[in-house]
């Protein structure tokens, strides 16, 4: 296994591009199940949740090339409607497979998924609302087992806010027959931009991206080629390592107004953020100050920055209350946090973050994804060398990001454990 070796306290200065969204990739490869024939999707990162997908649907019978940064799948030949254990145990978006071949086919069999250990993230929702769409749903063995001759459509009202689940059933009531209503909808950019990849297909959907989905299904698909949107979460990790290290970067690609939340809370923090010609500016101050946060759907404090949030809290003047209402296992890293001499203490689904004079270089284990990048945060700002062990973790969501670092002036390494 690889480890990143880290030696902190340099200052972040130049200029950075951000890669496609892995979050936003996974739903639109697994769309293209519903279009057979030859499917190309464009600014697609590197990373080990790609490469899952693409096994899921090499193994359904799916051709897959890739050439730098574009993909491209021909679902001509699909002719399995099995996603096995085996694919599915390492990444939770695999589940959804289940809809598009359910409606293409009229049957589906698709492992439990697995994923982060962040929280259970049951897929009943999913299982709801297919089942509401007609399907006939059994679990057996650890397995899906899903049949409909034809979805058919129908009014959801999901009880909590699901992106994966908005998005599973967005691609199956695709091709239901009648209209299809998803109410209480996640509203995520990653939902819009795949109900604008399914529009592409031919799919007549409106509202991705407010609380109100309304779907019309029409009798088929057809291939077509679309552009990832750029990584929200990687770009707010580049904002905060900026900010952290009293550096000033400039990142390419990303679009600032989903990250709103996020910008908010770093303005508030002491940090100059600045949007010009697609390219967003950010300076830290010498000192940061304390920022309570709270996580939300969107367009709320995204979970997934509220690691790395709490790591920049860890070098910020007075306190701060960091409030996780999304997953209940997201506190994972401060026990790793503690190991640089963070002042962290949990109450619930609360923590307190004391903020010091300067963190101390250590050892560190990556937990889950997003605590990975916490720890890469706490090593750029600390005093000493850090390690980071255990990186396949941030494997999966963020491309080459020692490189990316590198390319900023830190002095950061990927070495053979």
């Amino acid at each position: 296994m690889d480890k990143l070796i880290i030696k902190g306290g340099k200052k972040l200065k130049g200029e950075v591009t951000v890669s496609g969204s892995k979050n936003a990739a996974l739903p639109l490869f697994v769309a293209t199940i519903l279009a057979p024939g030859l499917n190309e999707i464009r600014n697609v990162p590197f990373l080990r949740d790609i490469n899952t997908t693409i096994k899921v649907l090499e193994s359904l019978g799916a051709q897959v090339e890739g050439n730098g940064h574009v993909v491209r799948i021909n679902t001509s030949g699909i002719n399995s409607h099995e996603a096995t254990y085996d694919l599915v145990k390492t990444m939770r978006a695999s589940v959804l497979v289940l809809g598009p071949l359910l409606a293409r086919f009229g049957q589906a069999r698709v492992s439990l998924p697995g994923g982060c250990a962040i929280g259970a993230r049951p897929i009943n929702l999913h299982l709801k609302g297919l089942q509401a769409l007609g399907a006939e749903i059994t679990l057996e063995h650890g397995y899906v087992e899903a049949k409909a001759r034809r979805l058919k459509g129908a009014r959801i009202n999901f009880d909590v806010s699901t992106v994966g689940g908005t998005e599973h059933l967005m691609m199956a009531a695709a091709t239901a027959k009648g209209e299809t209503v998803l109410e209480n909808a996640a509203r995520e950019p990653e939902i819009v931009d795949l109900g604008m990849m399914l529009n592409r297909m031919g799919a007549k959907i409106e509202g991705a991206g407010t609380d109100t989905i309304r779907i019309q299904g029409v009798s088929e698909l057809s291939p077509a080629s679309y552009e990832v949107m750029p990584d929200r979460i990687e770009a707010g990790t580049f904002m905060i390592a900026a900010a952290m290290t009293g550096g000033d970067i400039r990142i390419n690609g990303m679009k600032l107004e989903h990250l709103d939340a996020l910008a908010f809370k770093m303005q508030d923090a002491g940090v100059e953020i600045t949007s010009r010609d697609g390219v967003v500016r950010v300076k830290g101050p010498k000192r940061l100050a304390s920022v309570n946060i709270k996580t939300r759907p969107y367009p709320g404090f995204p979970t997934d920055m509220q690691a790395q949030f709490m790591a920049m809290m860890c070098v910020a003047d007075g306190a701060s209350v960091i409030s996780e209402n999304i997953f209940e296992n997201r506190f994972m890293h401060v026990s790793e946090l503690l190991r640089f001499g963070a002042d962290i203490t949990i109450e619930g689904n609360t923590a307190t973050v004391k903020g010091i004079k300067k963190l101390s270089g250590a050892p560190s284990m990556a937990t889950d994804l997003r605590a990975s990048a916490s720890l890469i945060l706490a090593g750029l700002a600390a005093d000493g060398t850090t390690e980071v062990t255990r990186i396949y973790h941030l494997d999966r969501g963020y491309e080459s990001i020692e490189k990316k670092l590198a390319g900023l002036g830190a002095d950061i390494i990927r070495v053979k454990e």
